[in-house]
C-alpha cells in the first residue's frame, strides 16, 4: 500500500499539467503522484504519454464531474492517505508530508488542508478554501480569509493547525478508510460543495476536519466553471439545499429551510432584475430540480446520513447569519464574526 497519492483529475486542462505537473512532481517527494483524466478532448492524455511516463494515468470512462471523478480514480488506488489535487494548483516546497505526519500523529483527524493561496497575487487567500471552510446555520458556506467576495491579506493570522468544518476540494487530504467509510464524494453534486457534504459525514461519524496553516498552495481558481457561468450558479443553489437537506435534523430543517428559501428567492430576483436574468433563471432551476427532480432520491439520501450522525453540535457550524452579517451589517473580516453568539 502506497502511504500518500496525490491525485490530480485533469479536463482539458493541458495547459495547467504543462505549467504544474513538473513542480507537484518534485515536490512531493514520497507520493505517489497520479492523473486521472476525465475523457479530456485537449491531447492532456498524449501529452501526459510523452512527458510524464513516470506519472501514473487513470483514464476515467466518462466525464462525470469531480464526484464521479474522483470515486471512479480513487477506487483504483491503493493508498492510506488521498490527496485530492486540482491541476490549477502550484504546490510548495515540502508542502504535503508535515500534514501527512500531523494526522499519523493525530488519528482522530480524518481530513485536512493546507493554506490556499491566490496564484494571481500571491500575498492574498484565494475564493476556494483561503485558510479553511465554514458553514452558517442555514448552510451558507465561507471561509477564514475569505467572506463572500471579500479576500484578506495573508500577514501569517492563520499560519498554525486548528478545526475547521470543511476542507477544500482544490486541496483536500483525506484518510481512505474514512473516505470510503462514510459514502465518498456525492456523484450528484457533479461539482461545487460535494466536499462541504463529505466533510459534514465525516464530522457526523465522529472523525475531525482541520486546517494546517504551516503550509500553503497557490490556487489559480476558476479553471473548471467560471462565476460568470449560470451553471455554477445552479450548482451552487442545487447542492446547497441538498446539501443541509441531507445533513440537518427535522427540527433544524422545520425552522431553518424556509429562511434558507426565502433568501435564495430574494438572491433569484436580484438577479433577474438588476445582473443577469440567466442566473436568476438558474436559481428558478436549482430550486425546480431540488423539489420536483430529486426529492425523492434527496429523502433517500437524507436517510442514509442520518444513520451515522454520533455527532450533532459541532462549534465549527457558525450560530449565526453570515448573509446578514457581510451584507447588512458590513462585517467583511473573519475576525468580525462572534462565533459565541
Amino acid at each position: 500500500m502506497t502511504r500518500v497519492a496525490v491525485v490530480i483529475l485533469n479536463y482539458n486542462g493541458k495547459h495547467f499539467l504543462e505549467q504544474f505537473l513538473s513542480q507537484t512532481c518534485t515536490q512531493s517527494k514520497g507520493c505517489e503522484v497520479i492523473v486521472a483524466d476525465n475523457q479530456s478532448t485537449d491531447d492532456s492524455v498524449a501529452y501526459l504519454k510523452k512527458h510524464h511516463p513516470e506519472v501514473r494515468l487513470i483514464l476515467n470512462q466518462s466525464n462525470g464531474g469531480y464526484s464521479v471523478g474522483y470515486n471512479e480514480a480513487l477506487a483504483q488506488i491503493n493508498a492510506e492517505y488521498f490527496v485530492l489535487l486540482n491541476s490549477d494548483i502550484e504546490v510548495s516546497e515540502n508542502w504535503i508530508l508535515p500534514i501527512v505526519d500531523y494526522m499519523d500523529a493525530h488519528p482522530g483527524v480524518a481530513a485536512a488542508q493546507p493554506k490556499i493561496l491566490d496564484f494571481n497575487n500571491k500575498g492574498k487567500f484565494e475564493y476556494a478554501g483561503a485558510a479553511g471552510g465554514y458553514i452558517d446555520h442555514l448552510g451558507y458556506p465561507f471561509c477564514k480569509g475569505r467572506l463572500f467576495q471579500t479576500l484578506e491579506e495573508d500577514k501569517g493570522q492563520y499560519d498554525d493547525v486548528y478545526p475547521i468544518f470543511w476542507a477544500t476540494g482544490a486541496c483536500l487530504i483525506v484518510r481512505s478508510e474514512v473516505y470510503n467509510a462514510v459514502g465518498q464524494l456525492d456523484e450528484d453534486f457533479f461539482a461545487h460543495m460535494e466536499e462541504i457534504d463529505l466533510c459534514w459525514r465525516i464530522w457526523n461519524a465522529g472523525h475531525t476536519v482541520v486546517h494546517y496553516g504551516l503550509s500553503h498552495v497557490y490556487h489559480v481558481g476558476g479553471g473548471t466553471l467560471d462565476k460568470s457561468n449560470p451553471k455554477k450558479t445552479y450548482l451552487n443553489f442545487r447542492n446547497g439545499l441538498t446539501l443541509i437537506f441531507k445533513n440537518y435534523s427535522r427540527t433544524e430543517l422545520i425552522f431553518k429551510m424556509p429562511v434558507r428559501l426565502m433568501l435564495d428567492w430574494i438572491a433569484m430576483f436580484k438577479f433577474g432584475l438588476f445582473d443577469s436574468p440567466s442566473h436568476g433563471l438558474a436559481v428558478w432551476r436549482a430550486h425546480f430540480d431540488f423539489f420536483i427532480r430529486d426529492i425523492r432520491l434527496n429523502i433517500k439520501k437524507r436517510r442514509n446520513t442520518l444513520k451515522v450522525v454520533r455527532i450533532r453540535n459541532k462549534k465549527e457550524i457558525y450560530k449565526g447569519s453570515v448573509v446578514l452579517d457581510y451584507f447588512l451589517k458590513k462585517k467583511k473580516y473573519f475576525s468580525e464574526l462572534n462565533f459565541d453568539c
